[in-house]
């Protein structure tokens, strides 16, 4: 995900996306663990979404 996708989003939908990337980091996580996935770089790739969330979500809390 683009940082100017994830910049353009509010609190809220910030909240909501940081659920659904973390659901998808454990899905990725546990596949893993049972049998290799096909392409492991998208547990780095949530991850750092993962990771820009937060930081974003945190600008934006503290500008208020």
């Amino acid at each position: 995900m683009k940082n100017n996708e994830i910049s353009d989003l509010t609190l809220d939908e910030l909240k909501e996306k940081l659920g659904s990337e973390k659901e998808s980091l454990r899905k990725l996580k546990f596949a893993h663990q049972v049998s290799a996935i096909e392409n492991p770089m998208k547990i780095k790739e949530t991850r750092r979404a993962i990771a820009k969330i937060n930081t974003l979500l945190h600008q934006k809390g503290n500008a208020k």
